[in-house]
């Protein structure tokens, strides 16, 4: 109880008198401030004597209480101040960095920078790169085509028959008829060394005078790539009137006494299916061929090859 007796007014009483007591300040640790800078140290100036007696252990005592009693508040505080003020950092330097990735590229597009090409142009120019190629292959095809056009080569003519006699038409109309019946040969080759021909039906007119007395049909035929073929045509005409273009001709008993001159007139029409219905070619050859029926030389092939005109 003795002990106890003593109050702080007697240790305070005889502080000023002891040379011995040391006076200690406890120094708070720094807190970062919210934009980041440190601020100047504060100091708690509280002296703190130490006890009578025990100078050394109750002066750490005392100040190892103060300094972690003021150093875990702090602590907390600070730690969570600075992660607090390490992810607005961290959000700041992200939405800096977008801006500045944003600010580049309006700069690139300002300054004429490349841009990324888009898929879908890549897609166009093949199609239109595709539709470009096709089109100079299909070109080129063509015009080789046309280089190898097919050949007609007319061979020889023989009239059968040749009768003029007395009649009249259709309307009752007195005149001279005609009958005859010739033969045609000719010769269609295909020079294409990568494509067929498909052949029209062709008609052949022979006449007289520019009246026509005698008709034969080609019937449509394929010609495969260089290859030909000789082909017959009859031509027949029967009750022809003449209506007096026959008065030159000499005859004697309903046949010709003198040379007739004829004309034999035809177009051939063929196309080359070299890419299918894309490239398909279309060949004209018209022939024409001046003859004269031999009445001496009846059912006797004449040659054509130096009386027929190409083109």
């Amino acid at each position: 109880m003795s002990m106890h007796g003593k109050t702080d007014s007697e240790v305070t009483s005889q502080a000023p008198s002891s040379p011995n007591r040391a006076i200690y300040y406890v120094q708070s640790p720094s807190r970062d401030s919210h934009d980041g800078e440190k601020t100047t140290n504060s100091f708690h100036s509280t002296p703190i004597l130490s006890p009578v007696g025990s100078p050394g252990r109750h002066s750490r005592d005392s100040s190892s209480t103060r300094y972690s009693g003021s150093l875990k508040p702090g602590s907390q505080k600070s730690s969570n101040g600075s992660r607090r003020h390490s992810h607005q950092r961290k959000t700041g330097e992200k939405q800096w960095k977008e801006f500045d990735a944003i600010e580049e590229e309006a700069l690139l597009d300002e300054e004429g920078g490349r841009k990324p090409i888009p898929r879908r142009c890549y897609v166009l120019g093949f199609i239109v790169g595709f539709i470009v190629l096709f089109t100079f292959f299909s070109l080129i095809l063509w015009g080789a085509s046309r280089n190898q056009k097919p050949v007609v080569t007319m061979r020889s003519l023989t009239f059968d028959q040749f009768t003029v006699q007395a009649g009249s038409d259709a309307s009752g109309v007195g005149t001279e008829m005609l009958t005859m019946n010739s033969t045609v040969r000719l010769t269609f080759r295909n020079k294409g060394t990568f494509f067929g021909i498909h052949v029209s039906p062709t008609t052949l007119d022979l006449s007289l005078t520019e009246l026509t007395v005698a008709t034969g049909t080609i019937k449509k035929f394929y010609q495969s790539r260089r290859s030909q073929r000789t082909i017959a045509v009859n031509l027949r005409g029967t009750g022809i009137p003449l209506y007096g273009g026959g008065a030159d001709l000499g005859s004697k008993y309903g046949k010709p006494t003198l040379p007739v001159p004829l004309n034999l007139n035809f177009t051939v029409k063929a196309t080359a299916y070299v890419l299918g219905k894309l490239v398909k070619p279309k060949f004209h050859r018209r022939v024409s061929c001046d003859v004269v029926l031999d009445p001496l030389k009846m059912g006797t092939a004449r040659a054509l090859k130096n009386n027929c005109t190409y083109w």
